[in-house]
């Protein structure tokens, strides 16, 4: 089998090894031809000898380059072009029949091969009708030709050979089929990675540009009125920026983690940037790892959009061991927040890992948002 390449989701091309392979397959079975070989080379006639052995090794060779074009052509699930196809196999029994003349009843062995050609080559009745003529010939070329005898092995290996090559061509087809497969699946792959890396740097930036944006607006009304907070407040900006820019170089290695604990904290410091009140939990309960990582991108998610669209003067977190929610009081939901953008969207694609439900939408009671990411069983509550 082909190696993956990993980077783009195909398959590499076969190997030398199975490249060789391919044409000793082929190329094994014309040992069969000994037979017409070896009448051919008894010719008195030199003409005769030399016309039979010549039209016998251009068969041979033929065959072989002809089963290496339509082996390609499976490898690759490309389809074999049907009129090209039963042009090379009218070819090649002209080329068995131009044996004849050196071989004389002995060049119907060549229909074993054309027979197998067929099946190889055309789709089902098409071969079936080849494979059908293929045997009868032997049978019949007694009553055609006085000098020929009916041949009832050739007939017997016709079809004993095309019936085997049925299966090669299932096996063909079904490796052809896998390779195709697989290369979607790579593909897929490939893609899955995109859209986790996209997700994961949306997450991470939206989040940390957010803040960095309040708290840089924030110290430019502050420059005036309080200079020495607004240079604590840029100076926070700038320690923000360089903490983004390290999120971002572990989610490209692959080592991005988020945890509960420094989420909240970061939301308390998003909050009162932009003069919301804050609500947090004073305690944590303890959370799996995977648990703490999910609820920790909903406090994220959620605290991003309160400081970005709310409009809210107080927002609450609440964490249990089942659950994490984020609720505000601000403008509440619009008619498309439950498909909003890309941060719902991966928050979504997380929770559903661990078998989690997001809910969002207006609280319960008065204006404002809710957001609530919980286990399946503490959802259904």
């Amino acid at each position: 089998m082909d190696p993956m390449d990993v980077s783009t989701g195909r398959l590499q091309p076969a190997s030398r090894k199975w490249r060789l392979t391919g044409w000793l397959l082929a190329a094994v079975w014309l040992f069969f031809l000994n037979v017409p070989l070896g009448t051919a080379l008894g010719q008195a006639e030199p003409w005769r000898r030399w016309l039979g052995v010549g039209a016998l090794v251009t068969f041979g060779v033929a065959y072989v380059l002809l089963f290496e074009w339509a082996r390609a052509h499976r490898q690759a699930s490309r389809p074999i072009p049907r009129g090209r196809a039963v042009a090379k196999l009218v070819g090649l029994l002209a080329l068995g029949l131009l044996s004849s003349f050196g071989t004389g009843a002995d060049w119907m062995t060549t229909l074993v091969f054309v027979a197998t050609a067929a099946v190889f080559l055309l789709p089902g009745w098409w071969a079936l009708v080849v494979v059908a003529l293929a045997a009868a010939t032997p049978l019949l070329a007694g009553y055609l030709v006085p000098s020929w005898t009916g041949e009832t092995t050739v007939f017997f290996a016709v079809l004993l050979a095309s019936f085997a090559m049925f299966g090669v061509a299932a096996l063909a087809q079904r490796n052809g089929e896998l390779r195709a497969a697989q290369q979607e699946i790579g593909r897929l792959a490939v893609a899955e990675e995109r859209a986790r890396t996209a997700r994961d740097l949306h997450d991470i930036l939206g989040h940390s540009l957010t803040v960095v944006a309040i708290k840089a607006e924030l110290a430019g009304r502050l420059v005036e009125v309080d200079p020495s907070r607004a240079a604590a407040e840029i100076a926070e900006v700038e320690h923000l920026a360089r903490a983004a820019l390290a999120d971002v170089r572990r989610t490209v290695g692959a080592y991005r983690g988020v945890r509960l604990a420094e989420e909240l904290a970061g939301a308390r410091s998003a909050l009162a940037a932009a003069g919301i009140a804050a609500d947090l939990p004073a305690e944590l309960p303890e959370l799996p790892a995977e648990r703490d990582q999910l609820f920790g991108w909903a406090v994220r998610e959620g605290v991003t959009n309160v400081v970005r669209h709310s409009g809210a003067r107080h927002c609450t977190i609440r964490v249990s061991p089942e659950a994490v929610e984020i609720s505000d009081d601000g403008r509440g939901p619009t008619p498309d927040t439950a498909a909003a953008g890309h941060g719902l969207v991966g928050l979504r694609e997380r929770a559903q890992r661990l078998d989690a439900a997001v809910v969002v939408g207006g609280r319960p009671r008065g204006r404002g948002f809710v957001l609530r990411v919980a286990l399946s069983s503490a959802g259904a509550r």
